[in-house]
């Protein structure tokens, strides 16, 4: 199953949910996928880069509809 961008996801090994929010892809053939969990306390909630294989799609997520902004990315891989 491929993941999408806006899934709910989880991490199988931690159990760690959230939304995928980014995509980064390697030359070695690594991806990664960037999941923010959900805030519940109203503030910005970091970012988390897991491996692919390591994640479970649990629901549809959220769709945006999205463009090139050309703006500065603020969760960019550490």
């Amino acid at each position: 199953m491929s993941i999408k961008l806006g899934q709910k996801v989880r991490d199988i090994v931690s159990g760690f949910e959230g939304i995928t929010t980014a995509k980064c892809e390697y030359l070695n053939g690594c991806v990664q996928y960037g999941v923010t969990p959900v805030s519940t306390d109203g503030k910005y909630p970091d970012t988390t880069y897991l491996d692919y294989k390591q994640l479970e799609v649990i629901e549809g997520g959220i769709e945006v509809a999205s463009e090139d902004t050309g703006g500065v990315m603020i969760n960019a891989p550490r």
